[in-house]
Order: structure tokens, then C-alpha cells, then sequence
């Protein structure tokens, strides 16, 4: 037999002592419990990779030298995910941009990815409006949220979510969650429904509505007796509903 290489004992020897340090690491950090219930702390790490396309709107005169400009986020339907934005601009603030440059907002306007929902993009549009917010001229304290069917529910969530962020919301026929109706009672809403709905129901917008107002905030309802589903063609063809935002100012909490 030959004699084994002195190197080969100590690769050896390293070897097991390695497996001694791996064993002693996970016992450390696998105590054995008596049995019983016992606190514990988890915690992890994780990256997340968040995208989504949009459309940018910057009005006429848009400068950073003039104090910051009020931005509207708007969430569209349904029928406008996918992949093409020019679907985004069929209906609400990213149509009628198209032809009013002078309009008094920056509009973002994200598209839904096919088959998803926004209430399933909370996380992604707070981000892009954070986005958004530091790489423009935002004036953060005039931000404000709309959107129309799906995107009526996304407004809902993403308000009820982060209400600190808007300063006020207008959803078109959409509904929410009434039990989160008292993180909006500080968020002036502005709601919108056809009285035919046969898609969302009217009762949705009133039970939100009804749950806000009974929490002593601000909510109001406009409903429009002959229309169906479509209940924003009229809603963004009125100008008092941009009035309305910008007669609401989100103060900010350190002033």
C-alpha cells in the first residue's frame, strides 16, 4: 500500500473540521425547544423587482423653475391592460391630453398588465408615483387619484392604503373595502356612478361612501340616473371636478 501524501491528511483533517463548524452554526441556530409555546422572531431579506409601463404628461409651461405642479394618477378599466399604451388613452385624462396641452396637471397614466388587477398593484403604482415624484416638479401636497371601473377599485385600494399621499380621490363606478373606510376620513372623496350599472353595481360606491361619512369624513356621491357603466365620459368632461382637486391642498404634517 502507498503511503498516503501528508497534504491528503490535512485536506482530510479541514475537511471534518469544517463539518464540525457547519453542524455547530446550525445547532445554534435551530436551538431544540422543550415543548411548550415559545417567542419567536423571523425575519428575511428580499429583492423585489417592480415595473409597469405609463404615460407622461407634462402641460404647457411645465418648468422646474415654477413651484411644483399638482399631479393626477389615473388608473384605467379593464378593457385597457395589455401591453399597447394607445389603449390608455381611449377614456379619462390621458384622452383628453391628447388635445389639451394647457391641461393643469402632470397625468400618469400606468397600464395593467393583461389578466391582473390594480388592487393587485398597490405596491407598484406608490412606488411609480414615488418615482415620479423625485424626478419631476411635483408639488406633493396636490396629489391626486382617479380612476374608472377596475381602476375605480385600484383608487379605492390604493387610497384606503395610502391615504397621506392624496390630497383627494374621485373613484368612477368602483367599489372598496368598508372596512378600511376609516383610513379615508381624512381624504376628501369625490365619488361617481351611473344608476344602471349593470356591470358594478351602484350599491358599491354607496356602501364606500355611507361607510366614510359615518366615520366623520368627507365623501359625496354624484350618480347619474340614465347612465350605465360608462359613468366617466361625463365625470371627465366636467370641469368641476378639476376645480374640486385643486381646491384641496394635502398638508403636510410638519408644518
Amino acid at each position: 500500500m502507498k503511503a498516503i501524501p501528508l497534504v491528503c491528511f490535512a485536506l482530510i483533517a479541514l475537511f471534518l473540521v469544517g463539518c464540525g463548524q457547519t453542524e455547530k452554526i446550525k445547532m445554534a441556530s435551530n436551538p431544540v425547544l422543550t415543548p411548550g409555546q415559545h417567542p419567536q422572531v423571523f425575519e428575511k431579506t428580499i429583492t423585489k423587482n417592480l415595473s409597469c409601463e405609463y404615460l407622461l404628461f407634462l402641460p404647457e409651461g411645465y418648468s422646474k423653475n415654477k413651484q411644483g405642479w399638482p399631479l393626477m394618477l389615473f388608473l384605467h378599466g379593464a378593457g385597457e391592460r395589455g401591453s399597447d399604451l394607445n389603449k390608455v388613452k381611449i377614456h379619462g385624462p390621458p384622452k383628453i391630453v391628447e388635445k389639451r396641452k394647457d391641461f393643469p396637471f402632470i397625468v400618469v397614466s400606468p397600464q395593467c398588465p393583461e389578466d391582473d388587477w390594480w388592487t393587485d398593484k398597490v405596491e407598484v403604482l406608490i412606488n411609480l408615483l414615488d418615482d415620479i415624484a423625485a424626478r419631476y416638479n411635483v408639488d406633493t401636497e396636490r396629489i391626486y387619484l382617479t380612476g374608472l371601473s377596475m381602476g375605480g377599485y385600484g383608487s379605492w385600494a390604493l387610497a384606503a392604503e395610502y391615504p397621506e399621499r392624496f390630497a383627494a380621490v374621485a373613484p368612477i363606478c368602483g367599489g372598496g373595502n368598508r372596512i378600511m373606510a376609516f383610513r379615508l376620513k381624512d381624504v376628501p372623496v369625490w365619488a361617481f356612478h351611473g344608476a344602471k350599472d349593470p356591470v358594478v353595481p351602484l350599491k358599491q360606491s354607496e356602501e364606500m361612501v355611507d361607510a366614510i361619512k359615518a366615520r366623520g369624513g368627507d365623501a359625496r356621491l354624484t350618480v347619474y340616473p340614465n347612465a350605465g357603466h360608462d359613468s366617466w365620459t361625463e365625470t371627465y368632461n366636467n370641469k368641476e371636478l378639476y376645480d374640486w382637486f385643486l381646491e384641496h391642498r394635502k398638508i403636510s404634517k410638519t408644518k
